[in-house]
């Protein structure tokens, strides 16, 4: 049932676990960077075990010593690591026998306690939930004492837990004495106890009391829950009594009490383990066979199997075919279960019927052959041996490579006896060893040759092969050298040093262009390093001084950003040489600039414009329009559009239309830029005239206004601000044009005011047509929460059924059951809102679950947030710590320690696992209230600036969305990503309404991608896209190609799709999808499809890269047979071109013997070798197997190594090769440079010879 419980944390109590954590002492901080390296393993443990268990529900015992054996090597084990390890020893471990998972986790415990590791109280209470989950049984009151030798508190789980084990022994005495302390502690009673009751009453053999249980329960005020009633149901099977079960049943369903798959198969285990087999075929029959009901019917066999129930489990395995619909072409049903079975060494006759039924039932296709390895895997001698025979006695070919894992080990221990039992049975089966066997795994155990013909005169017959011991040459350190060097080469590229820059600081400034004086200078300086400032400085004093004596001004904001550089650069005395900026009196300055400039009879075009931005900047509209009638003939268009805007700004459309219609007058190819022409719009719009408006909109379209991202966002704003004074007709009338004009694309965002206008004039039935409409013509839903909202609160079930219906149709059931579970939830409803999320076959959103989160957190909603936390409790793939950590960041900024509090416990009972961003948001709310910290506080990875956030906060000094926004993009890039999201979450929590932008989204999806994590990767880039983000071209590149190595094919089909349906061009090729799709067929073992398709050359350079030898020779086989059957040589001419490319000379060879019609594909390999004429190494292997091929043009490549081309023209003579006229002219001309004669006639070359060569090598190259 725990299969979710490593998808967050558990929290330790507070009272009496008392550690300081005030003083760093010098032995902490010798050990930070280890306990740094430390973190970033147990984010990589967390995030393995955390990818098994939401995939399949379980993890492995070889993953878990792994993990544990690493963090034990490194040494300094965190206290949440040892946690982490210690839970995942119980019911995550199926197919470990019981007494082995509890022999596990006392290794664990011991071993890290050695090494240092800190346990509070959620340690003990993980090791309690490990002994109930492996029966294991113990004393409680030993238990208790022991924790108080460790001066550790037990709190309010570890009584539960230990009134749990009682019960699991029929001591109800031992738990009521446990109960009645609690009471006196004033503990809550809560539903595990009454649970623990149940079945401790019915282990004693008191079903009576069992059953009254739930009467109990109801009188304290407490609705039995599904917990409660598998109890209940589990005890009955125990007994074997099923009218008890049938009658829970149906009071369960009566009680509107949902049972998921999961908790009928505890029933079934019962019944099987109990020995009550008879009523097994009823209770499967109860399964509904659930959307995720696979892996728990997995989880469910292994138990059995584990169990020694293997006959159980095979009833169990026939219902899950009914859902598998994949791959039924080639079945493959039962593997894990055939696996399994070889594992705990189950009868061999019952294996061999199980591989029967499913080879006759047409669920696998080769049952009893993938058994066979699996026992070779396991080196299971006397199983594999007994299939191989039974294989035999079926016609099926036993071949020597069969018996190389029973060889393996022998060898690997020496055991000369093994090796001989093991070729005395290939003997018997008739298998001759070959050399590959002979070399490899039968001689090496043997001191010498003759030692080996001695021990194998007994089985000499039967060997068919001469042998003779492997001869190796080793190179020369000389030799070894020079490979290196040619590898080397091939790999390095040059780049020339580029010589230090001198600067340069001239002044140049011309009266048209004084607006670009302040951006120059600013790109001036801030192209400069701190020494050159330095070195420059009086340079730029004299320059500061020039723009000072010619009145020219810089803007505020550039000037403070040529200060902050300054300061940078130890130099802060340069920016106050004089005031850049004006801030006395500045508009009576440049009024009088412009009474002097017109008494001049000069121009005033700069100036004026100047003074009339300085006089609307003061919003004095009187003013500006004095000025503009003083000076009506230097008016610009510049100074009309300023006035333009302060007149909308200031509600007067008027006066704006009237400046407009006079600037056209006055030059009608003048165009307003797309902001003015909005502020126009929206206040024509607000003042009732919309016609002028629309006509408007049609005006920016006949002059082609362009509008970017800000303008569209402008026009969101004047659609939400016509909705309160315009209604849902005006904004309809508005929306309409601006899509059918083309000005702005569709989206969400802006088709959201006609449905608040029609959400606020309370008109549903118009806003669920409209959103309808929205969605037939656009394909987006707006608000369609905040619709579903009000009808739930109206109680129109009608319209709520007709728009639920059209969401399921448009959008799928899953989108529209979350959308009505988030509905029910804003309004109260939770029983129907749990009645939702308990539908069968439904999974978790993270993106959803975080969006709904978020605004209850906004919205400071924390029951509503609570219950949606608890309900998803048994959502599957959920990830629990996420959703408590939201309830804490909730918690944080109500500064609400208690409820804090609570939250942790909940989470301890839950058996959740902490991420350490969520416990440092715990210990930050427990710590500003005065309150202790009962954990080890894990350290942020980037601890400077960490420390600076730190301390700004403390000190009240504001820090902006920006400063969050770079920190989490600089812990992004050094892969810090519990670090970057402790950062969101603080800036969340001190900023409502905080979203990280676009580049730190970018990185996180990048982030992810790179730890592999391509799952929650998808669901970032998913919301990224919901939220009209476009996502940079490298973030989708990262995320196909992990999504690749995960073998993630449909992923790799989504993401394609996403990116397609943008409306902006990331230039992405291709190939990038082809490439990693076929590498994803090769990840599911998918091969022929692979191999089937044309580009096959990346998927052979990423196997070899990766070293996956068992993918290469699978491959290299199917590319050799298109070859040879097919004359298709693409595939191996690739595979071929890429084990070159990769130092795998010998590899070529080999496969060059294999496929001789290598050397007819001329084109391709002459391109290559062109490619690769620097490449000495390459040249010889290419000059030794394809001369008569590649000599001549090779000899034309050999442009400045005369040696060389003499030595390769000497090679061609001897072999009788002609070379051609161009070839032998380039010789020549090498031997004239070199000042050497040229020992035959120079040819002179035809123009017809220079362009056949020409053209046949660029055509190669470009093949």
């Amino acid at each position: 049932k725990l299969w979710f419980s490593l998808l967050g944390h558990v929290w330790p109590y507070t009272v009496g676990c008392v550690r300081s954590y005030t003083v760093a002492t010098q032995e902490k901080e010798a050990n930070m960077a280890v306990r740094s390296k430390q973190a970033q393993q147990f984010d990589w443990a967390l995030a393995k075990l955390d990818s098994s268990v939401r995939r399949t529900g379980r993890i492995t015992k070889t993953l878990l010593l792994r993990i544990f054996h690493d963090i034990c090597r490194a040494g300094y084990p965190s206290s949440n690591q040892a946690l982490l390890l210690l839970r995942s020893c119980g019911s995550l471990l199926p197919e470990i026998r019981l007494e082995e998972r509890t022999k596990l986790a006392h290794h664990m415990w011991e071993k890290l306690q050695q090494l240092g590791a800190q346990y509070d109280v959620s340690h003990y209470n993980a090791l309690l939930k490990v002994y109930l989950q492996n029966q294991f049984k113990f004393s409680p009151t030993d238990f208790l004492a022991k924790m108080e030798s460790a001066n550790v508190q037990p709190n309010r789980v570890t009584y539960q837990r230990l009134i749990a084990a009682y019960c699991q022994n029929g001591d109800i005495e031992g738990a009521s004495t446990i109960l009645g302390f609690m009471k006196s502690k004033d503990l809550p009673i809560t539903e595990a106890v009454f649970s623990s009751l149940v079945t401790g009453h019915a282990r004693r053999g008191d079903m009576e009391n069992a059953k009254n249980i739930l009467s109990v329960m109801r009188g304290a005020g407490m609705e039995p829950g599904p917990e409660t009633y598998v109890s209940l149901l589990t005890a009955y099977a125990e007994k074997g009594d099923m009218d008890g079960l049938k009658k829970t049943l149906e009071t369960a369903e009566s009680a509107d009490c949902s049972l998921m798959d999961r908790d009928i198969m505890q029933v079934i285990f019962t019944l099987a383990k109990s020995g009550h087999e008879q009523y097994l075929p009823e209770m499967i029959e109860r399964l509904r066979l659930e959307r995720n009901y696979i892996p728990d019917a997995m989880n469910l066999c292994l138990s059995l199997i584990t169990q020694g129930l293997e006959d159980t489990a095979f009833q169990v395995l026939k219902t899950m075919p009914a859902l598998q619909s994949e791959n039924s072409d080639s079945p493959q049903m039962g593997s894990f279960f055939l696996r399994h079975c070889v594992n705990m060494d189950t009868a061999i006759e019952k294996i061999t019927s199980y591989c029967k039924e499913l080879k006759e039932s047409d669920l696998h296709t080769s049952p009893l052959i993938f058994t066979l390895s699996c026992a070779l895997d396991a080196k299971k001698t006397d199983m594999s041996l007994k299939l191989m025979k039974i294989l035999k006695e079926q016609d099926f070919p036993i071949r020597p490579h069969y018996f190389w894992p029973l060889l393996t080990q022998h060898v690997k221990d020496n055991n000369v006896s093994g090796v001989l039992e093991v070729v005395k049975s290939m003997q018997q089966f008739d298998v001759s060893p070959d050399v590959d066997t002979l070399n490899k795994y039968i001689l090496p155990v043997f001191s010498d040759l003759e030692a080996a013909q001695q021990a194998l005169e007994v089985i000499q017959n039967a060997l068919r092969c001469t042998f003779t011991p492997p001869q190796t040459q080793p190179l020369s350190a000389e030799k070894k050298h020079t490979c290196t060097l040619c590898r080397g080469y091939r790999k390095i590229k040059f780049i020339p040093q580029t010589k230090p820059h001198s600067l340069c600081v001239g002044v140049c400034v011309f009266p048209f262009c004084l607006e670009a004086v302040s951006f120059f200078l600013y790109n001036l300086i801030d192209s400069m390093s701190a020494a050159e400032a330095q070195a420059q400085k009086d340079k730029l004093r004299k320059y500061f001084n020039q723009l000072q004596t010619q009145n020219i001004f810089i803007s505020v904001n550039i000037y403070r950003g040529i200060r902050n550089l300054l300061e940078s650069y130890h130099i802060p005395e340069l920016s106050k040489v004089h005031s850049l900026t004006e801030n006395e009196s500045k508009v009576l300055a440049l009024e009088r600039r412009l009474a002097e400039l017109k008494a001049e009879n000069k121009p005033l075009d700069f100036v004026l414009k100047q003074t009339i931005q300085a006089v609307c900047a003061e919003e004095n509209l009187q003013r500006a329009l004095e000025l503009k009638q003083q000076h009506e003939e230097e008016m610009t268009a510049g100074c009309y559009a300023t006035l333009i805007n302060l007149c909308c700004r200031q509600d007067n459309v008027e006066e704006a239309l009237n400046l407009k219609t006079e600037l056209s007058r006055k030059d009608s190819s003048v165009v307003l830029d797309a902001g003015k022409y909005i502020m126009l719009v929206k206040t024509l719009s607000l003042n009732g005239r919309v016609d002028e408006a629309v006509e408007m909109l049609k005006e920016m379209k006949e002059k082609e206004v362009v509008l970017n991202d800000s303008h569209v966002g402008m026009l969101f704003h004047l659609l939400n601000s016509v909705v309160i004074k315009g209604g849902p007709s005006a904004v309809q009338q508005l929306q309409d044009t601006i899509f059918a004009l083309g000005l702005a694309k569709p989206s969400a965002n802006l088709c959201s005011p006609l449905i608040t206008a029609y959400l606020n004039s309370e008109d549903l039935s118009g806003a669920v047509d409209a959103v309808q409409e929205c969605q037939r013509l656009y394909k987006y839903l707006p608000r369609l929460h905040d619709i579903l909202v009000g009808l739930v609160e109206k109680g129109d079930t009608d319209l709520l059924q007709k728009a639920i219906d059209f969401v399921s149709q448009e959008r799928g059931e899953m989108t529209m059951l979350y959308d009505l579970f988030f509905a029910f939830l804003q309004t109260g409803r939770y029983r129907e809102a749990r009645k939702i999320i308990e539908t069968p076959g439904l999974r978790a959103k993270p993106g959803r679950l975080q969006w709904f989160a978020e605004k209850c957190i906004f919205a400071n909603q924390m029951e509503t947030l609570e219950q949606m936390v608890d309900m998803t409790a048994k959502l599957f793939e959920c990830d629990r710590d996420e959703l408590y950590s939201y309830i804490l960041r909730l918690c944080k900024e109500t500064n609400d320690w208690k409820k804090a509090e609570a939250v942790w416990m909940k989470m301890q009972e839950e058996n959740v696992i902490p991420r350490e961003r969520t416990l440092r948001l715990l210990a930050s709310i427990l710590r500003s209230n005065g309150q202790e910290v009962p954990f080890e506080e894990p350290e942020v990875k980037s601890p400077s600036a960490y420390g600076m956030l730190k301390d700004a906060h403390e000190k009240g000094v504001a820090v902006s969305a920006g400063t969050y926004d770079h920190l989490i993009r600089s812990l992004l890039a050094e892969g810090s990503i519990d670090a970057a999201m402790a950062v969101k979450d603080i800036a969340a929590s001190h900023m409502p309404g905080f979203r990280l932008s676009n580049n730190a989204n970018s990185l996180l999806i990048i982030t992810l991608s790179k730890k592999d994590e391509a799952k929650d990767a998808l669901e970032n880039l998913k919301s990224m896209l919901q939220a009209q983000n476009v996502p940079s071209k490298l973030t989708i590149i990262r995320l196909v190609q992990a999504l690749g190595r995960k073998g993630d094919v449909a992923a790799i089909n989504e993401v394609q799709s996403l990116v397609a349906g943008l409306g902006t061009n990331l230039n992405l090729s291709n190939m990038l999808f082809i490439n990693n799709t076929a590498l994803a067929h090769i990840k599911r073992y998918d091969r022929l499809t692979a191999v089937t398709r044309d580009f096959m050359s990346f998927v052979f350079r990423r196997i070899i890269e990766e070293a996956n030898d068992t993918a290469l020779d699978k491959l290299s086989a199917m590319a050799e047979q298109l070859a040879n059957h097919f004359a298709f040589y693409r595939p191996v001419l690739d595979l071929f071109l890429q084990l070159l490319d990769n130092d795998k000379v010998e590899d070529a060879k080999l496969l060059l013997a294999r496929c001789n019609a290598l050397a007819e594909q001329k084109d391709v390999l002459m391109s290559y070798n062109v490619y690769f004429d620097t490449d000495f190494c390459l040249s010889q292997f290419f000059l030794s197997h394809f001369l008569t091929v590649f000599s001549p043009s090779h000899l034309s490549g050999l442009d400045k190594d005369l040696s060389a081309a003499k030595a390769l023209h000497e090679q061609m003579q001897k072999e009788g090769i002609v070379a051609d006229e161009l070839s032998l002219k380039r010789l020549a001309v090498l031997y004239r440079n070199a000042g050497e004669p040229v020992p035959f006639i120079e040819p002179q070359v035809t123009e017809y010879w220079k362009k056949k060569n020409s053209s046949h090598y660029n055509k190669n190259l470009n093949n």
